[in-house]
């Protein structure tokens, strides 16, 4: 072309947890069964939707407005409803002109960033999750800035590495939090997250706080919402149906605005994204219709209990095979759908292998091994796929320095999990043995 067509950072949008999909399929075809523990799909796991929920959303089709367009800010009864759940929490108070609907949280997550000005940036943790860093860093041209979470505690941020990396780099404008948070599974304690807030006062910035697992909690932990702890400073919490209903088909997420009023730039940039989802008329409108009659039933919080419950059994079967495994640094989850094991250091490396039967599935992961720049830990994944079709995410493609994989906690039938985490146990002790 006569001139160039990419600007620097497209080279950031990258999404490994679909792209393993595609190194499986190859295997698949060649006879290799495939137990998929990439992608945190409840429905794709077996998960399934009471009647009363099928029923409410069955109604709502029958209903001619449900086809129509809505307000370009979202239903304004369900924002209202929205609202009023907010205000019930305590903390800083909302109205239904704070939400902002959109099209699901990556079509929020790339608006908030694309109309953030070039050199502003947005730190988020490490490993990152794929939307947000992708995003983050192809607006900005470069790479992601992000802070460390410690895999040595319990997968808490390094608040020292936060504080330093916004203190010095006067770019930052905003911090990102993942809560509970995916890929980890960590959920933040409450003297944490007032510790952003005190970084954010100090240094002038607003907070984001993605909450798509809120209500995805268990073995005793809370994860608290952005409005119980930011205080006075400006910022938004992402939420959507995704994960809790779940209805991740929906694509219907929502920004909640706080303290519009304390910041004259913040309250640009919320009330640009308002205009932006104006220009496009309308988002996913039967979601935001279902939203007041699915969250208002009194089943509804009683269905979120029994599903993190479950949640939880699965959490400690995981934690009872994979905790005494040499050479990994491995911490019990205790919200989202998500682990992270990380191999300690210098134990993974280039060379080591894991038994494959299959002479054709060898040939092919041989040859994916071979390719330049692959990483350890994305060399220990494509042998675990090989050798005991099991499909994860390595970590690296998180946006971290870190070398491992994350799993889900999502498989409903007990047997094939014990199966499949039995089977990466047996992997990462063969293979760092090799």
């Amino acid at each position: 072309m006569r001139k160039k067509l990419l600007r620097t950072g497209a080279d950031e949008l990258s999404y490994e947890i679909r792209g393993i999909v595609k190194k499986a399929e190859q295997l698949k075809i060649l006879g290799r069964e495939i137990l998929w523990e990439n992608i945190g799909d409840p429905v794709q796991k077996g998960a399934k939707l009471p009647p009363w929920i099928k029923d409410t959303i069955s109604d709502l089709v029958q209903q001619d407005d449900t086809y129509g367009y809505c307000h370009s800010k979202g239903v304004l009864e369900t924002r209202q409803f929205l609202a009023a759940k907010n205000n019930a929490l305590g903390g800083v108070q909302i109205s239904e002109d704070d939400i902002l609907f959109f099209n699901g949280l990556g079509d929020a997550i790339g608006k908030i960033y694309q109309y953030l000005v070039p050199p502003a940036r947005v730190i988020g943790p490490s490993p990152a999750y794929s939307t947000h860093s992708s995003a983050e860093a192809a607006h900005a041209n470069d790479h992601p800035i992000t802070y460390n979470l410690d895999p040595q505690n319990n997968w808490f941020p390094d608040m020292d590495d936060l504080y330093l990396k916004v203190k010095y780099n006067p770019n930052i404008v905003g911090i990102m939090i993942i809560n509970p948070d995916n890929p980890t599974g960590m959920v933040y304690p409450i003297d944490i997250l007032k510790r952003f807030v005190e970084i954010a006062k100090e240094f002038d910035l607003f907070l984001i706080s993605d909450e798509i697992y809120i209500n995805v909690t268990y073995n005793g932990s809370r994860a608290y919402s952005l409005p119980q702890y930011i205080d006075e400073v400006p910022g938004m919490a992402l939420k959507g149906l995704s994960k809790e209903v779940p209805w991740p088909g929906s694509r219907c997420g929502w920004a909640k605005f706080y303290n519009k009023d304390k910041d004259e730039e913040f309250n640009k940039l919320c009330t640009t994204l308002e205009n932006a989802k104006m220009i496009e008329v309308s988002s996913t409108k039967l979601p935001q219709v279902a939203i007041p009659k699915i969250m208002g039933d009194p089943r509804y919080q009683d269905y979120l209990r029994h599903n993190n419950i479950k949640i939880g059994k699965r959490s400690q079967l995981i934690s009872d095979i994979l905790k005494s495994c040499e050479g990994i640094y491995f911490n019990a989850t205790s919200g989202a759908f998500y682990n992270t094991i990380v191999f300690k250091e210098n134990v993974i490396n280039g060379k080591q292998t894991l038994k494959i039967d299959n002479p054709e599935v060898q040939k092919v992961v041989e040859d994916w091994v071979s390719q330049p720049n692959v990483l350890p830990d994305k060399r220990f994944v494509y042998y675990l796929l090989a050798a005991k079709g099991i499909c994860v995410v390595p970590i690296s493609s998180f946006c971290s320095d870190l070398r491992g994989f994350r799993v889900t906690l999502l498989e409903t039938d007990e047997e094939l999990l014990r199966r499949t985490f039995t089977g990466i146990s047996e992997a990462i002790e063969e293979y760092i043995n090799n």
